[in-house]
């Protein structure tokens, strides 16, 4: 199969297409026909050695977890899925080795989930991590309607997501882009700020009681969350380890199935929005990765497999 690899710890560029061995497809297990793979910036992150230690790695990687495609064969014992099946996953797994930036990717099937009829394979696709990201951030909160949230990096592809399922629980939402970026989340209820200096003084503008709750989606920011907070108010960061020194927690997501079914049924029904920047051909997933790693993109950067 084609598939992107590398062979040593180095930024995007040290991508090559080869040709790699089809995954085997074990006991419990699926391999999927990638349709597409989206890019997020764990991706460059493990490709620059950022997870050694944490995750054993086994080289040549493949990069990439998230995934959308159609089950091309199933292990033994698989009664989950059928040959044909529309599926997505976040498929992070113990070993950083066989990703999804290749035609074809085995993975755990308790991984797996189908996609609903009336989601396309992009949306499917650019959703799992993000996602998921979002609403453990958010469970971890444990926000309600009575609670002020702001996030640091509203309009990005974590934020994004997050603001709208932050709003579906009636709490009241602020959030950090750049000025081009308000629009975009004035039209999903988030009161829109600047972030950058003075940030502090224009969040108690608008919210002069201080805020709940604060979702770190930027990292940076931990100063600031915590001159905003009120009294017993909680702070989660996705980017900032150490907001554990100072009460908060370090979110790290972890594939979940059931719950990434579920935001893919918020899809279908039209209830959460996933913003799609365009898509690369498999061979050229080393400039996807640039642009991601730039943070030039507005919306979700995939790899097509297809082409």
């Amino acid at each position: 199969m084609r598939a992107m690899t590398y062979t040593e710890y180095g930024d995007p560029s040290t991508l090559r297409l080869t040709d790699a061995p089809t995954p085997k497809v074990s006991p419990g297990a699926v391999l999927i026909r990638v349709e597409r793979a989206s890019v997020n910036p764990v991706d460059w992150k493990v490709m620059a050695g950022g997870l050694d230690g944490l995750i054993e790695t086994v080289f040549p990687v493949i990069p990439g977890w998230d995934v959308a495609g159609v089950v091309e064969a199933v292990g033994p014992d698989t009664p989950e899925f059928t040959p044909g099946d529309r599926v997505a996953s976040y498929g992070r797994t113990h070993l950083i080795h066989g990703g999804t930036y290749a035609e074809y990717v085995a993975l755990p099937a308790d991984l797996v989930t189908a996609i609903p009829d009336g989601v396309d394979v992009d949306v499917a696709a650019g959703l799992p991590l993000t996602g998921l990201t979002a609403l453990r951030s958010l469970e971890t909160l444990q926000l309600s309607a009575q609670d002020t949230l702001l996030i640091h990096a509203a309009s990005g592809g974590v934020g994004f997501l997050a603001a709208q399922l932050a709003r579906e629980t009636g709490a009241r939402v602020i959030g950090t882009a750049s000025p081009r970026n308000h629009e975009k989340l004035q039209a999903i209820g988030v009161t829109p700020l600047a972030y950058g200096d003075g940030l502090v003084e224009r969040v108690r503008e608008i919210a002069p009681d201080g805020l709940s709750t604060v979702a770190d989606f930027a990292g940076g920011v931990r100063e600031d969350t915590l001159a905003l907070l009120t009294a017993g108010g909680r702070h989660v960061s996705i980017a900032d380890p150490s907001v554990e020194e100072a009460g908060g927690r370090w979110v790290w997501v972890r594939p979940d199935a059931p719950r990434l079914r579920t935001l893919l049924e918020k899809v279908a029904a039209g209830a959460l929005e996933v913003q799609i920047d365009r898509s690369f051909a498999l061979a050229d997933a080393a400039e996807a990765l640039a642009v991601s790693k730039a943070g030039t993109a507005n919306g979700k950067l995939l790899i097509d497999a297809t082409r």
